[in-house]
């Protein structure tokens, strides 16, 4: 699978998860999968590791989301998975 394919479906897969309200970029955007002429925020693919930086829904069961987003990276990557919550916010109206 490219970069560019497992970047978007990760991406894709921690946006399901429910709780989950976006995926956060760093302080300065430095946490992204880069490629030609774009980049996937919050997604940081490495040789050893997945880093998935989330903001997460307010009163949403911090622990549990953080692993269910584990699971679901750690079920197409064959590296080490890390998930940093880096902010609460109200979740988005529908």
């Amino acid at each position: 699978m490219s970069e560019v394919t497992v970047a978007d479906e990760i991406a894709g897969f921690v946006l399901a998860v429910p709780g989950v309200v976006e995926l956060h970029p760093g302080r300065f955007g430095e946490v992204a999968t880069y490629l030609p002429g774009r980049r996937v925020a919050g997604v940081k693919l490495g040789d050893e590791t997945v880093e998935i930086h989330v903001v997460l829904a307010y009163g949403t069961p911090i622990r549990a989301v953080a692993q269910q987003i584990h699971a679901v990276v750690a079920a197409v990557v064959d590296v080490a998975v890390q998930v940093f919550v880096e902010d609460l916010a109200a979740a988005h109206a529908a």
